[in-house]
């Protein structure tokens, strides 16, 4: 089970406190949320003292990116898909438009994702349901050349659905079917890539042992890169 921890820097006359937790994974990971808020994620075995040395040498970083955030003020806490909110799409920033129409339809053009609705009040419904339809699309159309090459190893998944998930980009069932989370129809492809990589490696080796990582790395080389890109844009 992962653990969460809180603990605190000193940097000069600024005091950083930061949220840890401890997860299966090779490198730390820090990160700045909107709200102004420090979490890191670290490997399992990471000592107190490695993270702290660490924090101090990423010290002026977190403190330039908590300044950017501090003008936009406090979060939204629950959106309310209104026209100007803004939505990301494969990685692209989007701008909501909702329209009064005769009909219910999504589309997107430019950097505008415009939604018609009889009733405003469905449009994030209709939202949803259109993200959904284009994760159908775009994660069969990304994660079938990759299945293809993992026939070399023998293996290929019983099925790949989506769900939506609240701890998991993806997993991998005992019976060999892999199930990617909906909200990736938000990240680049690469990352979506990399987790359907992630998860047919798993076809071969079940846990994250160093055989794991070794066949992750061989196939999809940066792979760290994209898992730490899509931590920050999702969480």
């Amino acid at each position: 089970m992962d653990q969460i921890t809180s603990d605190s820097i000193q940097y000069g006359e600024t005091k950083i406190n930061y949220e840890i937790e401890f997860v299966d994974r090779k490198t730390l990971g820090i990160f700045v949320l909107p709200d102004g808020n420090v979490r890191l994620k670290a490997p399992i075995n990471a000592s107190l003292e490695q993270i702290r040395q660490k924090i101090h040498k990423k010290a002026s970083w977190i403190l330039r990116q908590k300044r950017f955030f501090e003008p936009f003020g406090p979060p939204t806490t629950k959106r309310q898909f209104i026209s100007g909110e803004s939505h990301l799409y494969l990685g692209r920033q989007y701008m909501l438009k909702v329209v009064e129409s005769y009909v219910n339809a999504v589309h997107y053009q430019n950097n505008i994702i415009e939604i018609e609705c009889r009733n405003k009040k469905n449009a994030g419904t209709l939202l949803q349901t259109w993200y959904r339809k284009r994760a159908e699309i775009k994660f069969y159309e990304y994660a079938k050349p990759i299945i293809e090459h993992f026939s070399i190893y023998g293996v290929s998944p019983k099925c790949l659905s989506i769900k939506i998930m609240d701890k998991r980009w993806g997993y991998c069932t005992k019976d060999g079917s892999i199930y990617l989370n909906l909200k990736l129809i938000a990240a680049p492809r690469c990352c979506i890539e990399y987790v359907v990589t992630h998860e047919l490696c798993h076809l071969i080796h079940r846990n994250h042992t160093k055989d794991f990582y070794a066949l992750l790395t061989k196939e999809m080389p940066h792979w760290e890169k994209w898992k730490n890109k899509l931590e920050r844009i999702m969480m």
